[in-house]
């Protein structure tokens, strides 16, 4: 590289003759980046935290999953979180806290999916809806098969997870 000063380090990109390199705005060019995701280990209150709820979905993947979705332009995760629960389940939840980010570019076989795990108390009466064929109820020790995605590995967390945060758990 020529001999630059520092300053022209600090305003620019510069090519091999210290001169500014024309670059396209960060505005103009859409990084391509993984799709953001929000899921939820549902416990319902009142019931054991080792209870949690789950979905059959109607679509592919097929296979039990946690109840979760996509992040709409201009959402928060924590909101999708709550959307995709009442939309999934019909519960309403509380959530209580982040479980984890998973972010393996394999977790899901449609493309590299990024999700924000959430662990929450639902209440209200547990139903399918939206792209759920069913929901309902099973222990973290006893669950039904095929699991999709990742989400026997996100279960096994939470197992972790009361261990670390819910005394008197068994």
């Amino acid at each position: 590289m020529g001999r630059c000063s520092p300053l022209h380090f600090l305003f620019g990109r510069l090519n091999d003759n210290c001169r500014r390199v024309k670059f396209t705005p960060i505005t103009a060019v859409k990084p391509v980046t993984p799709l953001l995701a929000a899921d939820i280990v549902i416990h319902e209150r009142g019931q054991s935290w080792r209870s949690i709820v789950l979905i059959k979905r109607i679509n592919p993947p097929y296979g039990w999953a946690l109840p979760g979705g996509f992040v709409d332009v201009g959402e928060t995760v924590e909101a999708a979180a709550v959307r995709e629960a009442r939309e999934e389940t019909a519960l309403d939840v509380t959530l209580e806290g982040l479980l984890g980010i998973y972010s393996r570019p394999d977790r899901d076989p449609r493309g590299h999916t990024v999700s924000a795990v959430f662990v929450a108390t639902g209440s209200g009466r547990l139903r399918a809806a939206d792209d759920a064929q069913a929901a309902a109820v099973f222990s973290i020790d006893q669950l039904p098969q095929p699991m999709a995605f990742d989400h026997m590995d996100i279960v096994q967390d939470y197992a972790r997870y009361l261990d670390r945060h819910v005394p008197g758990v068994v």
